[in-house]
């Protein structure tokens, strides 16, 4: 164990701790190793004694797996489905500028999270870096904040593909079931989401290799594809089609799609939910080059998908079309193949942010199981498959249900998983000043800055949402969604509690009666 927290704490940056203890106080150096033990999960029997490996999660996973899945959780099919309210939001320049801009602030959170995951490799995230500095109260409601950004996102997904489904085949818009805000839900549209549901949730199930050899074959899939549609499409384009470049005067239009900028940008930070899943051989460094290389590649591609929209049509004039972005080149191309590939490229997208996010959740709401902060039982691991079955169960069942709200759920589960999310960055932000302020950890002025702005701009992301006067702020919709997930939470720790206090009074009489 010394050598694990040795190794733990040299890879993490923290190596003066480790090199040169003579020169720090007993009391700050065993703070520091408290840390790190608590975030190294070494789960126990009943008995007090190690558990087996067939306890714990697998460990399989390599690099690549954790870039697919800190770009794949991150880009989705928003790209495709709502397009038009982006570029209605900021104009041509106004989104592009909106989405660079978004991404580079959230590099300082990016290495934040970076040095933390190094630290400390536990499935529990935010809630392990909270705990190390915070009461447990605060631990929960970032750790469930985290898990509805993740969550969130499944039922968006389940969603959007029967929207996809019935842009190809356009005879699946029938069989209307029933209207939510005026939108119509087809019968078909909740098959095929609840089809792709549960393959994914017998997918996890099943086992973490198989989890990232599926979010892998999509990723890169999805990136050949983009390459090969956008150079075609760029080919036909002028840049007469930009204007109009902003909707609002300059800084609104910029500032209404940094608004949705953290929703879309989520999960570069899902690397460290799967932290503990990381093979043998495989290097803690890994973890922050996994979470960098994510945030550059989704910014990047984020911008060149709008800017290439922007290029290649006159996209004001496209403005309401269902599926903008396809419209716009097959308007340039003048054919319907290209529209072909840009939908084989969007479910490939779908599939593995679905399975992403999918991934992130079920680790998350594990975590709160294990450590007690929910039902414990949602915190077991599956025997044979080495996953976390409970949790991934219960999220499989909870985005199936969600979906069956149908498209009158997209937009509002935008800006809420906005929230969720910049909640979480801004905590995890915090924490890490918190351990700089105690000695826990040793920050230079360089390294203090630079986590500030990550809390900072991770506060002003939230605060753009909720503060009334904020053009693009919550409405009565969206917070109906954030208050449901709330009182969720409260219930589902007040249950927890009321569990513990039953179980403490049973054994308290056992052990009377003996």
């Amino acid at each position: 164990m010394q050598g694990l927290i040795d190794t733990t704490m040299r890879e993490a940056g923290f190596g003066a701790f480790v090199e040169h203890p003579e020169g720090l106080p007993a009391r700050r150096k065993a703070a520091v190793k408290s840390s790190i033990i608590r975030a190294i999960p070494v789960p126990l029997t009943s008995s007090g004694s190690q558990q087996t490996s067939t306890s714990t999660l697998a460990r399989k996973l390599r690099l690549t797996d954790y870039f697919t899945l800190g770009w794949g959780t991150m880009v989705g099919v928003g790209w495709l489905v709502i397009m038009d309210d982006w570029l209605q939001r900021g104009g041509a320049l106004g989104a592009l500028l909106g989405f660079l801009i978004g991404g580079a602030v959230l590099l300082p959170i990016g290495w934040v999270y970076g040095r933390l995951v190094v630290a400390m490799p536990d499935a529990a995230g935010e809630i392990a870096y909270t705990s190390a500095v915070f009461p447990r109260g605060v631990s929960f409601a970032t750790g469930w904040m985290m898990t509805l950004a993740y969550f969130i996102v499944c039922p968006w997904e389940a969603v959007a593909v029967g929207r996809i489904a019935g842009y190809i085949l356009p005879g699946l818009d029938s069989m209307e079931l029933y209207r939510i805000a005026g939108r119509p839900v087809y019968l078909p549209h909740v098959v095929i989401g609840l089809g792709l549901t549960a393959l994914l949730t017998v997918l996890n199930y099943r086992g973490i290799r198989l989890s990232a050899t599926f979010q892998n074959w999509t990723s890169f899939g999805t990136l050949g594809l983009f390459f090969i549609f956008v150079g075609l499409g760029v080919s036909r384009g002028s840049p007469a089609n930009f204007p109009p470049l902003f909707t609002h005067a300059p800084l609104v239009s910029i500032l209404l799609v940094i608004q949705i900028v953290p929703y879309f940008m989520t999960g570069f930070e899902s690397v460290g939910k799967a932290a503990e899943e990381a093979s043998a051989d495989f290097r803690a460094g890994g973890f922050f080059r996994a979470i960098w290389m994510a945030i550059f590649v989704g910014t990047l591609f984020y911008a060149c998908i709008v800017a290439a929209v922007a290029f290649v049509a006159p996209w004001h004039g496209l403005l309401g079309e269902k599926f903008m972005t396809a419209v716009a080149f097959q308007q340039a191309v003048g054919a319907r193949w290209i529209v072909n590939i840009i939908l084989a490229a969007a479910l490939l997208s779908l599939f593995k942010c679905f399975n992403g996010n999918f991934v992130a959740a079920s680790r998350l709401l594990f975590a709160l199981g294990r450590r007690g902060m929910v039902d414990s039982r949602v915190g077991t691991v599956h025997t044979r498959h080495q996953t976390p079955s409970t949790a991934v169960l219960w999220i499989g069942a909870a985005a199936a249900i969600c979906m069956l709200l149908g498209d009158a759920i997209l937009v509002p589960i935008t800006e809420v998983g906005s929230v969720a999310c910049a909640v979480g960055w801004s905590a995890t932000c915090a924490a890490y000043l918190a351990l700089g302020a105690t000695g826990k950890v040793r920050l230079s002025m360089t390294q203090y800055c630079v986590a500030a702005f990550g809390l900072l701009v991770g506060v002003v992301m939230a605060l753009m949402k909720i503060v009334p006067f904020v053009p693009g702020h919550f409405s009565l919709y969206e917070w109906i969604a954030l208050g449901v997930w709330i009182l969720i939470g409260a219930a589902a720790a007040t249950m927890r509690g009321q569990r513990v206090h039953q179980e403490s009074v049973i054994a308290k009489q056992f052990g009377e009666t003996r």
